[in-house]
């Protein structure tokens, strides 16, 4: 029998955690503080163990509530998402689909994707999470997410299958001043001497690895003077003067005035977007985002606009597919 009481003990807990702040915590709650505190005791005495120590500024974790604070809040994430496809079946939708995507991929492929999912599945609920590409793999083989959007390729385990959503090329993003916006296409060599605001290996190894290699075939190794968790926030680094960066070609459309996209003379291929699932944990929705997929690709128009709803991906050249 599921345990309500200590299930919602353990939400509290998790808004007392984040906030570190008890006041604060029950408003985020729409509660008032003393019973929010009594039932943290209350908890605390379940477990026989203190999981807060009280200061002025408000509280902290013990070690013990450190501890305890991942599971509790993959414990609650997944009790929301029992919850939510309980709520579905009585309501009589065919099901939920969890997809991750990272940042590029939410702007970029979602959105036409779950336009298209909504036309063709009306009863389908699609529940979207940000994630960095590196945390793809980990969250399907768990089971947490059915889908990714990440920039990943090749052999990524025995029980996860991929393929590529969007081919695309480098290229450099210049501040609107630099003296090599006089170029049509610029060499890599040519990038030598400049500061990068790059994208963290830690957020995307391949992608990461590939920008890398690509530096290190044009004779020199970057100069990083930031990492940043997204493609956007490398194009925002270079408009606010912090160096130039590699992106792919397809971001142009999100660049603000402050900066340039000029080509590289060398054609540095990479995959911008990759669609990946498990298929050990596999959900029968995902057959029907294949199926709408293939469909898109043979040319058969399956958004609700009428058009293909990857038609505005950037393809290898760099140019949209006409």
């Amino acid at each position: 029998m599921v345990n309500f009481r200590l299930l919602r003990h353990l939400w509290l807990f998790q808004a007392v955690a984040e906030e570190r702040h008890f006041g604060r915590a029950a408003q985020r709650l729409g509660m008032s503080q003393p019973p929010l505190t009594e039932q943290i005791q209350a908890l605390e005495q379940a477990l026989g163990t203190t999981l807060f120590v009280r200061d002025r500024r408000g509280v902290r974790l013990t070690a013990a509530g450190a501890a305890i604070l991942p599971a509790v809040g993959k414990f609650v994430e997944q009790a929301g998402r029992l919850e939510l496809a309980v709520r579905e079946a009585v309501a009589g939708r065919i099901g939920t689909l969890t997809i991750g995507a990272i940042n590029a991929a939410l702007v970029e492929d979602i959105p036409p994707l779950v336009a298209a999912l909504r036309t063709a599945h009306p009863d389908l609920t699609v529940a979207i999470r940000e994630i960095d590409s590196v945390e793809a793999v980990p969250a399907l083989e768990a089971g947490d997410i059915d889908l990714a959007f990440a920039r990943l390729e090749g052999v990524l385990g025995p029980t996860i299958e991929s393929r590529p959503v969007a081919q695309d090329r480098l290229a450099v993003v210049l501040p609107k001043e630099h003296r090599l916006t006089a170029m049509a296409e610029v060499p890599l060599a040519l990038l030598a001497q400049e500061d990068f605001a790059m994208f963290a290996r830690r957020s995307s190894p391949v992608y990461f690895d590939r920008v890398l290699a690509a530096c290190r075939a044009g004779g020199f190794s970057p100069r990083i003077l930031h990492e940043v968790r997204s493609v956007t926030s490398q194009i925002a680094f270079v408009g606010c003067g912090q160096g130039i960066a590699l992106v792919p070609s397809r971001a142009e459309r999100l660049a603000p005035p402050s900066v340039v996209f000029r080509r590289l003379e060398e054609q540095v291929e990479i995959v911008a977007t990759a669609l990946v699932w498990s298929t050990a944990h596999h959900n029968p929705l995902i057959d029907a985002v294949l199926d709408l997929i293939e469909r898109d690709s043979d040319g058969e128009s399956v958004a609700s606009d009428g058009g293909a709803f990857f038609g505005s991906l950037t393809s290898a050249s760099g140019e949209s597919p006409g």
